[in-house]
């Protein structure tokens, strides 16, 4: 038995009432060791524990090459023979690094431990003995039963069992999943809801002791296989019997579950990926060239060493004094122990302090996005968060943007804009919206959108029979269900597009009230009339259209018909009237990037219908392919149509979009959207109203695509013609397009590696890429596509679990938090209010901080090699003894203290342009985009400029004071001040933007120099310890001299001379035309048509529903009453008047119909 339900896919066991069995089977874990089957419902997004965070810390921080070497330097030290600077001055720094850096990931470790137990201290009801109980949420374990109440989050994946509504079914929100607000209907199997329900439903529950097979845990959200054994029979399970963790009870008062999968198996979990440690691409080219130093250091100091031995082999015999002094050690020796005291002494030119100026750098960027006032988001008291601190440079350099669609462009709230009826467009797009009265109409709920009082006044006349005729279309063909709360119906679509028609034709008078299996009944200006319902053609993604065929109180039968352009327009009747007006109306529409549906009529002589009915019945009972055979049989049907008119609905799009879009391609960055729209059309249309493409731009999709993606040649580019052309000549020029694919032509870009390569080189010759019908697990396929076949840094961002995946996976993730508790914002490294505020985000927080990290980086390696290089030119004088340069108490100073307060103000506050210009210009992002500013080249000549700078720093003061009365301490207390003042006029020429705390920390840090240098030369301490602190009166001595502050001077003019040169010469030679800059506009020269003749492409919009409609309940009949509705609910035009007040308006809440 077990063999066969392993081959039908069904082998995890869940026995409902069976706690017992399944904690036996509950699964622990101990450090990296795991054993058990089943998971419990506890959300661990955390790392540590406190047995495991000092090691696993002190692991993840000693993966840096820089401290690892640092702990080698600080043992070496502790070796008084090799030992050429005290072992403090390296150990302390390490360690401030160190516990800086652990704070820092403990306080973020905190947070997350702090969000999950929001989330696992939530209530809920499970069955226990003692009857339903409240616990949390981490308490819940596989084959628990639950209760959930309206309004209340599924803490786990249930299967339904029954519900308090009629035939157990129940209505989810899944916003927090995939961002969309309409209701999604689950039922519950006939026998569980026969069985289980009624007045004894607790007891009937509480020995309820059926036996669930079903697939493993996986992250498919649109998939379920499973069986119910119980009482001896087996009943099948799919998707509608699932609810799923994160989806919200909606507009049902009560519905049980058996928790199927919970925690870390629940396929909303299993979409979010596993934790991904991010480094950027700055970081990395760091760490390359300090292993660049680290190997520059080793041969430096192995050459020294050999420069020793020779010394000690030829020199040292020939001087008495330095031969007592080697204590008779061979060369060899002398030479081994000379290597690794060069090695303590050129390790200051590993920047170690980097590290942790690199950390509170990061750290204040991302208070600074924090505190950006125009990130705010006042409606949900929402500031841009910055989740992460170690990505802010890569804000500045990402070239490809990865985008949600529902709920992240776009708000997923539809409106009911303009309509076309018999010639006439109605509906005000241009002026201001001015509300109708609509006090004379009931049931009008307010919200509607639509403005133009000729079409009311047709209605309320009953002058236009074509009006007429088109909203009782509108009011009749649908899948709409309705409930009735406070005498108002509430309706409850499969998408918003629907919901919209329905409300927008209630607004106007023809209010659909209710439904039965066999009728339909709607108010037609006040006056109620019974449609009897004799079939309904849902609605497909490959149907692209839905149809209801009615006999009105007349006794007429009339079919229905709504759906896209392409699939209405060539079922009319042959040169129906109307045909040019209606194709410019659809033009005019497809430019405001509206939503058009056609609406069409066929009256269907009683023969037709009973000859179509009874191939109906029998392609319903056909044993074949049932689904093609229904099809045909619609297409019989629907044919032969008469335009009734012309929908148009606006998706609203959030605040900005087209925007913010708009400025990221003119700072080059790449926009894709991925959705899991089953029409492309809407994807597309959304993507002309958001500008991501423009209106001329050519789809590329389908058969064209795959036929350029199976071209032998490795380069495809397309010509700039108006015609599609495409060549493989690479000096072609680009033309706007963009490309469009769908979730199953993925499949073949993901398994065949030439192919992605391919599309991803041809998305960069065009202007997007809409992806659609794309799972969760294609969004994270596509940016690893993009990631593993271009060099540009990704952003994917989203607001919904089913983003969770693409936003781990990309280099930045971002999550809008517009819903409260969203996963997406819980596993994201930039939580943003608005997809609008991205603008601000990269344009100028990212640009910024790009900058501003660039700089600090290439400063530190200046400073840090020049200052370290020294002791290797010292070495030439001093018989390569590995004597340092500088007094110890400096080497540790130097970094920490003299120079570092400037860079790191620098770092906080420099700006090379002002946040106006960064949105003005968004062109000035393309210096990331570019790496100008951090490559293999500027970190070359960053580097030479640093060994040319130790040069001047050493033999400059030698060479005039060698032959001076003063002495080796005068000399390096003046190379001491000359790197200083060298360091510091360099920030001062770096800074481009000044502020108070720049001009104190350069005072601040010289103050300290001077001050410090004066005590530690002081015979106080001299006296306390001579050993470290031998330079008695030194600074005194040479601050008194005036050779010495010539030759400072000196030193710092020419160890500039280069950098003021290089700037100098900039200004001279470049031609900076500002005029131009700040009278150029963003018109452009060129003018293109909004709309391609010929093609459908721009044109059709359709997408009514992302799955099927609710078609299937309604003809069976499930969770409709089977009488008409009652007769309070019929109402007269006279009655109208006496039984309502007027104006009578109602606020709608989220589960409401709105329009």
């Amino acid at each position: 038995m077990a063999g066969s339900k392993t081959e039908r896919g069904v082998s995890w066991e869940v026995r409902a009432n069976g706690r017992h069995f399944h904690q036996s089977c509950r699964r622990k874990s101990f450090l990296c060791f795991r054993w058990g089957r089943y998971a419990d419902n506890v959300v661990r997004s955390y790392k540590y524990t406190p047995l495991t965070f000092l090691p696993l810390n002190l692991y993840e921080q000693f993966q840096r090459a820089a401290n690892l070497f640092f702990l080698l330097i600080v043992v070496l030290q502790s070796v008084p023979i090799i030992a050429t600077i005290p072992w403090y001055s390296t150990m302390l720094p390490l360690l401030f690094v160190l516990v800086v850096r652990g704070f820092k990931d403990l306080a973020t470790d905190v947070g997350r431990r702090r969000s999950d137990a929001q989330i696992n201290q939530r209530p809920c009801d499970i069955l226990t003995p003692e009857g339903f109980k409240t616990v949390k949420w981490k308490d819940v374990h596989v084959g628990d039963i639950l209760r959930t109440h309206k309004d209340q989050v599924i803490p786990a994946d249930l299967l339904l069992l029954c519900s308090t509504e009629p035939h157990s079914l129940c209505y989810v929100e899944t916003a927090d999943i995939d961002g969309e607000t309409n209701l999604k209907f689950r039922q519950a199997l006939t026998v569980t809801h026969t069985e289980l329900n009624g007045d004894s439903a607790k007891q009937n529950l509480a020995a309820f002791d059926g036996i669930v097979w079903c697939e493993e845990p996986n992250c498919n959200l649109h998939s379920f296989k499973g069986e119910l054994h119980w009482k001896g029979e087996r009943h099948l399970l799919d998707t509608d019997h699932l609810l799923l963790r994160g989806t919200v009870l909606r507009n049902t008062d009560t519905a049980y579950g058996l928790a199927i999968y919970t925690g870390s198996d629940s396929k909303i979990l299993q979409n979010c990926g596993r934790l991904k440690l991010k480094k950027t691409r700055v970081e990395i080219l760091l760490n390359k060239t300090i292993l660049v130093i680290l190997l520059f250091m080793l041969t430096a100091a192995l050459l020294l060493a050999v420069g020793a031995g020779v010394f000690e082999y030829r020199v040292s015999p020939q001087y008495e004094v330095v031969s007592a002094l080697q204590r008779d050690s061979s060369p060899a020796y002398l030479g081994f122990l000379t290597f690794w005291g060069y090695i303590i002494l050129l390790s200051p030119s590993m920047p170690m302090s980097l590290y942790i100026t690199f950390e509170v750098i990061h750290m204040v960027h991302c208070l600074l996005i924090g505190w950006d006032v125009e990130m705010y988001w006042e409606d949900n008291n929402s500031p841009a968060q910055a989740r992460t601190t170690t990505l802010n440079e890569e804000l500045g350099q990402v070239g490809h943007l990865l985008s949600d669609k529902t709920g992240t462009l776009t708000q997923n709230y539809l409106l009911f804009r303009q309509c076309f009826i018999a010639g006439h467009i109605y509906g005000d797009m241009a002026g201001e919206l001015k509300p109708l009265d609509l006090s004379w109409n009931r049931f009008s709920c307010g919200g509607l959108k639509f403005s133009d009082q000729r079409l009311v006044d047709k209605l309320r006349e009953r002058s236009s029979p074509e009006c007429q005729e088109f909203f009782t279309a509108l009011a009749l063909c649908h899948t709409v269900m309705s409930e009735w709360k406070d005498g108002l119906p509430h309706y409850q679509a499969a998408s918003p597009d629907e919901e919209a028609l329905v409300c927008a034709a209630r607004e106007l008078g023809w209010v659909f009230l209710t439904r039965t299996r066999e009728t339909l009944t709607i108010s037609e200006m006040g006056l109620t009339r019974n449609y009897q319902l004799l079939a309904l053609l849902d609605f497909t993604s490959k149907r692209r259209r839905m149809s209801v065929l009615v006999r009105d109180p007349g006794g007429r039968l009339k079919l229905y018909c709504k759906g896209a352009d392409i699939v209405v327009l060539e079922r009319l009747q042959r040169d129906w009237p109307l045909q040019e007006s209606t194709e410019r109306a659809l033009e005019l529409f497809a430019q405001s990037c509206l939503r058009t549906l056609c609406v069409a009529v066929r009256s269907v002589p009683e023969a037709l219908w009973m000859e179509w009915s009874r191939a109906l019945s029998q392609a319903g009972t056909s044993m074949g392919n049932q689904e093609t055979a229904l099809e045909d049989i619609y297409d019989q049907m629907e044919k032969d149509l008469t335009l009734l008119g012309v929908t148009a609905i606006e998706d609203r799009l959030q605040e900005g979009v087209p925007e913010t879009i708009a400025t990221l391609r003119r700072a080059g960055v790449k926009v894709w959207v991925l959705t899991g729209d089953k029409t492309a059309e809407t994807a597309v249309n959304v993507g002309y109203a958001c500008k991501l493409m423009d209106p001329d731009t050519v789809l590329i999709q389908g058969e064209e695509l795959r036929q350029l993606l199976e071209s032998p040649s490795p380069d495809v580019r397309v010509m700039s013609k108006k015609t599609e052309v495409w060549t493989t000549d690479k000096r072609a020029v680009k033309s706007k397009a963009a490309l469009v694919i769908s979730g199953p032509e993925l499949v073949d870009l993901t398994k065949t590696p030439e192919w992605g390569a391919k599309f991803v080189a041809l998305s960069v010759q065009c202007q997007s890429v809409l992806c659609c019908r794309v799972t969760p697990a294609q969004k994270a396929e596509v940016v690893e596509m993009v990631r593993k076949h271009s060099t540009s840094i990704t952003m994917a961002i989203g607001d919904g679990a089913n983003d969770v995946n693409m936003i781990k996976t990309a280099h930045i993730g971002v999550g809008l938090c517009g819903v409260e508790g969203s996963q997406a914002v819980q596993n994201a490294d930039f939580a943003l209010a608005q997809f609008s505020f991205l603008r601000r985000l990269l344009l100028v927080h990212g640009h910024w901080s790009y900058y501003r990290i660039c700089i600090l980086l290439r400063y530190f390696l200046y400073k840090t090699t020049a200052f370290a290089l020294v002791h290797i030119w010292y070495s030439f004088y001093n018989g390569f003894s590995a004597q340092p340069m500088y007094e110890s108490w400096f080497i540790s100073l130097y970094t920490t203290m003299y120079t570092s307060l400037p860079i790191q103000c620098m770092g906080f506050f420099e700006q090379d342009v002002s946040a106006k210009s960064c949105l003005c210009w968004p062109e000035i992002y393309s210096i990331g985009l570019e790496k100008q500013l951090f490559n293999p080249f500027v970190l070359a000549v960053t580097l030479l400029y640093s060994f040319y700078t130790s040069i001047i720093l050493f033999f400059i003061p030698m060479g005039i004071l060698q032959y001076s009365a003063l002495d080796y301490q005068t000399l390096a207390v003046t190379v001491e001040t000359s790197v200083v003042l060298t360091t510091t006029v360099e920030v001062i020429l770096h800074t481009k933007f000044w502020t108070k705390w720049n001009i104190a920390a350069i005072i601040f840090s010289l103050v300290v120099f001077f001050l410090s240098t004066l005590a530690l030369h002081s015979a106080r301490l001299f006296t306390a310890s001579p050993k470290d602190y031998f330079f008695l009166g030194a600074s005194p001595n040479a601050f008194s001299t005036p050779e010495v502050w010539l030759t400072i001077f000196v030193t710092t003019c020419v160890a500039v001379l280069p950098s003021i040169t290089i700037r100098a010469l900039g200004v001279v030679l470049s031609n900076p035309n500002k005029h131009k800059i700040h009278s150029s506009k963003n018109e452009s020269v060129e003018l293109h048509s909004w709309f391609q003749r010929g093609t459908f492409q721009r044109r059709s919009s359709y997408a009514v529903s992302q799955g099927k409609g609710f078609g299937k309940l309604i003809t069976t009949g499930v969770g409709l009453p089977s009488a008409a509705s009652p007769k309070d609910w019929r109402v007269t035009a006279d009655g109208l008047k006496k039984e309502s007040p007027q104006g009578s308006h109602r606020e709608i809440n989220s589960g409401d119909a709105s329009c």
